[in-house]
């Protein structure tokens, strides 16, 4: 295979920045783009220069002449159309979150793995080059021991009008209900940065307590035909596989951020901080003598491959590579146990990948 035939499944907002990047990469062609809106298809296709569209995933499978989709459909869609997939002998990149359950996330691991495809799922923040620094220096014994963790997801598009009105625009109003698919904030970016955490420390969690919170936000909790009952702040107090303690929270009521993550590891012998927003990156360390005056240096993290990139060198080269299925999976895991009984959530959640 000189170059990857690639099939773009959805054609929404994100669906969008798939075709670019793919597009960017001279390895790859985006030959077909598909979605149940027939009439949206033609239009993705003719705005992006691809060459053919189809109204559903069975049509595209009919026609067959890709090997690889990268799946941009809604969440509870991506089970489904992954498996239809990988049955047919597709590679597949998936968005986040894989699935909508640690068992449906297992079930594509598995059948991923028995087929023998390479299978990617797009945890955007793996793009960040300053988090491979960080796990760099960690896992180098930089900081000493991990002893404790703090990561936030900060949004604040419920108390500021920066991406609109939420109150009028269905494309937040069903982040909000538990009844249109969501799963709240937890649901939304919580994999995002509990991965983010994870991946730095190089371990994940092996117990939990979760809480989470819906604020009443309109009369009787409800716009329209949108109950606004799922969560709309998630705080996560785990610990690690080496006794560590960390604290992961997610909200999108932190004014003054609109997409930020934040991650301070401190460890035995140095600390590590972390902000990432949309256009830039900070990274500090204190390690060394530094310790003793509470120095602060910044670091230089080099570029690393997107996710895109890494998903068509893994066909090319015949080789899997992260974040996996099961990665994903074992991330889900976790989310799903922050939304059982509390003596549920004190269980052992089991180290992943």
């Amino acid at each position: 295979m000189s170059k990857v035939r690639l099939l773009v499944l959805g054609a929404g907002a994100m669906a969008a920045n798939h075709a670019k990047a793919f597009a960017a990469d001279p390895r790859c062609e985006v030959v077909a783009v598909a979605d149940m809106d027939g009439f949206r298809a033609k239009a993705f296709a003719a705005k992006h220069g691809i060459a053919r569209s189809f109204a559903s995933l069975d049509e595209a499978l009919a026609w067959g002449k890709f090997d690889a989709a990268t799946n941009v459909t809604p969440d509870n869609a991506h089970h489904p159309t992954t498996m239809k997939l990988l049955a047919a002998g597709k590679h597949v990149l998936c968005e986040k979150p894989l699935a909508e359950s640690y068992r449906l996330a297992l079930d594509m691991t598995e059948a991923a793995k028995k087929a023998q495809l390479v299978n990617m799922v797009n945890l955007s923040y793996r793009n960040v080059a300053a988090l491979h620094a960080a796990r760099g220096f960690i896992a180098k014994g930089e900081i000493g021991e991990v002893r404790h963790v703090e990561a936030s997801y900060r949004q604040s598009w419920l108390v500021g009008n920066h991406w609109g009105d939420w109150r009028s625009d269905p494309t937040w109003l069903w982040r909000l209900s538990e009844a249109h698919g969501s799963r709240g904030v937890l649901g939304d970016v919580g994999i995002h940065i509990l991965d983010f955490a994870c991946f730095a420390v190089g371990m994940m969690p092996v117990s939990l307590q979760a809480r989470l919170k819906t604020f009443a936000k309109a009369p009787g909790d409800k716009i329209g035909d949108y109950s606004l009952d799922a969560n709309d702040s998630a705080a996560l107090s785990v610990e690690f596989a080496n006794g560590a303690l960390g604290v992961i929270h997610a909200s999108r009521y932190m004014t003054g951020y609109a997409n930020v993550l934040k991650l301070d590891i401190f460890g035995s012998e140095g600390a590590i901080e972390i902000a990432h927003g949309f256009e830039w990156t900070e990274i500090r360390m204190c390690s060394g003598s530094d310790v003793h005056t509470q120095a602060w240096r910044r670091i230089a993290a080099p570029a690393v491959e997107t996710n895109y990139r890494k998903f068509i060198a893994a066909i090319l080269a015949k080789s899997n590579d992260e974040p996996s299925f099961r990665r994903a999976a074992e991330l889900q895991k976790v989310l799903d146990l922050c939304f059982q009984p509390s003596a549920a959530q004190a269980a052992a959640v089991g180290a992943g990948p």
